[in-house]
């Protein structure tokens, strides 16, 4: 488990790379607030978390299967990184910031992605001033 990285992983990476191309800007991995946010968009007070499904024990996920051997061991380290991100994202609510969390099976779609984050900043899909199709590229 000491090669699990925890930042700048793929699915981040693309994240950052769509919302980079939106016109975005924003802060990584900010310390200050709670849960380390990989992604904080200060102009909206946004917080973005992009989760692994096995990892944060994504609901109904077909990725978010515990393995056989250990289950307990598993179960309880899966239920700790739940309950760590519950109070991560009640903490941010109560200093006003918004949060997104963006699941690993959400990302193959980029509308999924401008959507949500869109809807949370109340920003239309623009680029450079023009309105663009989020049908999914």
């Amino acid at each position: 488990m000491s090669r699990v990285r925890g930042r700048n992983t793929k699915p981040e990476l693309r994240v950052r790379k769509l919302l980079h191309s939106l016109g975005y800007r924003f802060r990584l991995h900010r310390s200050d607030l709670p849960g380390k946010p990989d992604i904080y968009l200060p102009q909206h007070k946004l917080a973005v978390f992009v989760h692994g499904c096995f990892w944060h024990g994504h609901e109904g996920c077909k990725r978010s299967k515990l393995p056989e051997t250990r289950a307990e061991f598993w179960t309880a380290k899966i239920e700790a990184n739940r309950n760590r991100d519950t109070v991560a994202v009640n903490k941010l609510a109560e200093q006003g910031i918004a949060v997104v969390t963006l699941w690993e099976c959400e990302l193959r779609n980029d509308s999924t992605i401008i959507d949500r984050i869109a809807e949370a900043t109340g920003r239309g899909c623009e680029k450079n001033g023009e309105k663009t199709e989020t049908n999914g590229s």
